[in-house]
């Protein structure tokens, strides 16, 4: 799993890829916004405190903020909302599958 780890105020940016499944357990079933404590990925993580914002499942579909199901739901999204290419006709909303 690749984790992006990013810091706000200075602008960075981070990716790391953690083959290890059992350091990554406290992340699974989270939602977004949830915090999870980086203990669990080592002793150089102890002390930080990482905030889900997001990801993709297996087969690539996004997770969006406001989805509390489990599964993929398919919602009707306009321009301006994320997931949503703005280059279409003016007003046109788009059905797309997200989690």
């Amino acid at each position: 799993m690749k984790l992006n780890i990013s810091y706000p105020t200075n602008g960075t940016q981070k990716t790391f890829d953690i083959e290890n499944d059992l350091l990554l357990r406290p992340f699974y079933d989270q939602r977004i916004s949830a915090e999870v404590p980086g203990d669990s990925l080592g002793d150089e993580w102890k002390g930080y405190v990482f905030r889900i914002s997001g990801g993709n499942d297996k087969q690539g579909f996004p997770m969006k903020q406001g989805v509390l199901t489990n599964e993929r739901v398919r919602l009707l999204l306009k321009a301006g909302t994320s997931g949503f290419a703005t280059w279409r006709r003016k007003g046109m909303r788009k059905r797309k599958s997200v989690r």
